[in-house]
């Protein structure tokens, strides 16, 4: 049996990015942090968790239970992408390890 060829050239058929990279690589830090103050979808967490917040990711056996959780939180880690539950996981995974550990006073 013939295998069926399509010939396409370099870039035919592949939507048109209307990233404006010229506009991005001139952003200064400055621009950034100011454009993400601004930003009301940006991560809303008080700085003095943050200076203690650290990204876990343990290689532990996880366990299927059913949970239930505020519907708006739920749909906020969903609108950041695929991985939510993860994310979800990393956050009370975080809060885990800083009550089981707090900081030195």
């Amino acid at each position: 049996m013939k295998e069926k060829v399509i010939r396409k050239r370099l870039g035919e058929g592949l939507k048109q990015d209307k990233t404006d990279w010229g506009r991005i690589s001139r952003l200064t830090d400055k621009k950034i942090n100011a454009a993400i103050k601004k930003d009301p979808d940006a991560l809303a967490v008080q700085p003095s968790w943050m200076e203690n917040a650290m990204i876990l990711r343990p290689n532990q056996d996880k366990e299927r239970l059913t949970v239930r959780f505020d519907a708006d939180m739920v749909e906020w880690f969903k609108k950041q992408g695929r991985g939510y539950q993860t994310r979800m996981n990393a956050v009370l995974r975080s809060y885990y390890e800083a009550c089981k550990n707090p900081p030195p006073k």
